[in-house]
């Protein structure tokens, strides 16, 4: 049974940094992506990054690019969102989603970020 642990999520003011983690477990294959989601209240879920296993080919969404870093460690199962000079647009719930095929995929229970000063 795959499973995904975020954390390092909290409270930060505008222009802080956070950094959350996704500890994997439990798979025993390879995964297509890995990356991270959030859902902001009364919002849609909506995709942030994410980086696939074969190449570590990397994806941003526009309105975090230069300013969040994705990054994975292969040994340690868990990849990792840095996120600098957050917004308050930031705001959200934060979840991990592991993609093994397009029928197949885990989601972590998130984190919370609230950013406001």
């Amino acid at each position: 049974q795959v499973q995904l642990v975020e954390s390092g999520g909290g409270l930060v003011q505008p222009g802080g940094s956070l950094r959350l983690s996704c500890a994997a477990s439990g798979f025993t294959l390879d995964y297509y992506a890995i990356g991270w989601f959030r859902q902001a209240p009364g919002k849609e879920r909506e995709g942030v990054s994410c980086i696939r296993w074969s190449d570590g080919n990397t994806y941003y969404a526009d309105f975090v690019k230069g300013r969040f870093t994705i990054s994975r460690d292969n040994a340690e199962n868990t990849v990792s969102l840095q996120m600098n000079d957050l917004k308050p647009e930031d705001t959200a719930v934060y979840y991990c989603k592991m993609v093994v095929t397009t029928a197949e995929y885990y989601w972590g229970q998130g984190t919370q970020v609230t950013v406001s000063s």
